[in-house]
């Protein structure tokens, strides 16, 4: 198998792993575990796992001019990029959450064409109004009867989160151009750790850890080893061989995943606005992204 078919495989069980874990976290949080003590476990935990890994990768030396992209990528990618996600999924539903990251690949392009000063053209221009739009209404009207008590802030959070992680996706592609992905992961998760510390640490000291059934043990185990570890590296394997415009677009299979996971468990419900809204976002991700795809 070639190198970018092990990119596009890779980025493809990352949407996978995504699409369930929307669900999944949903059963630890808030009733087991609150979800900023959830992303300290969920961190401290991948910390451990990249450090211990890193010893069987190669050794390569960090410039110091470079800690200061690894610290925005710690920031982007694992610290408000987490908690956002966390507290939002915590007040809305599983296919709203997915849903909504779905706009990633349009933030992606946004924020490409102001660093890189591309001119976007006029169809995509339409993509991203048809995407934000149908972004909107998910946030103001989107709201569920089922596991979502607060809709419209939960939505708000997971599209900040959305947002974030189109930064991280840009600022750590210079990172793999330079350095082996086991050389600097561990650094990324290790500052990402100590900026969300202060946030999860009462939360994580409060929970009653005899209390938990053993299934939730194996779902907090799911999301720090998959969700989190094994993602992370799928996606910086992807992303040695792909852009970041092309990794984003694999974003658009996680409400798929998420869709039949959830509503097959019974965990969340489809309703009228939902489907437009993600008929209003598909449109517009792929008005947006139709050339990228191709050109890779």
């Amino acid at each position: 198998m070639s190198k970018r078919n092990w990119a596009l495989l890779a980025a493809t069980l990352v949407s996978i792993i995504y699409g369930v874990t929307f669900t999944i976290a949903k059963d630890v949080m808030p009733k087991y575990i609150e979800p900023f003590g959830f992303i300290s476990l969920r961190v401290g935990g991948s910390v451990l796992l990249f450090w211990l890994v890193s010893f069987f990768g190669p050794k390569e030396k960090i410039s110091l001019q470079d800690f200061p992209r690894i610290i925005a990528a710690a920031f982007f990618g694992v610290a408000l990029n987490m908690l956002t996600f966390f507290k939002g999924l915590s007040y809305t539903s599983p296919i709203m959450g997915a849903v909504l990251m779905v706009t990633t690949p349009m933030i992606v392009l946004i924020l490409s064409s102001i660093i890189m000063k591309e001119r976007m053209q006029k169809r995509k221009v339409l993509g991203i109004a048809l995407g934000l739009a149908g972004t909107i209404t998910l946030i103001l009207y989107g709201k569920s009867m089922v596991n979502a008590p607060n809709a419209t802030l939960g939505n708000l959070l997971v599209f900040i989160n959305a947002i974030s992680y189109g930064f991280y996706l840009i600022i750590v592609k210079k990172l793999m151009d330079k350095y082996n992905a086991f050389t600097f992961v561990k650094w990324i998760y290790t500052f990402g750790f100590l900026m969300v510390l202060p946030f999860g640490w009462s939360e994580f000291n409060a929970v009653n850890w005899p209390e938990i059934p053993t299934d939730i043990f194996w779902k907090i185990g799911f999301v720090v080893i998959f969700s989190t570890f094994l993602t992370y590296l799928l996606n910086l394997v992807s992303m040695r061989e792909l852009k970041p415009t092309t990794v984003a677009v694999f974003i658009y299979l996680q409400p798929l995943f998420a869709t039949i996971f959830a509503v097959s468990l019974g965990k969340d419900e489809l309703s009228w606005v939902k489907l437009l809204s993600a008929i209003l976002i598909f449109t517009g991700v792929y008005l947006v992204t139709q050339k990228r795809v191709k050109s890779e």
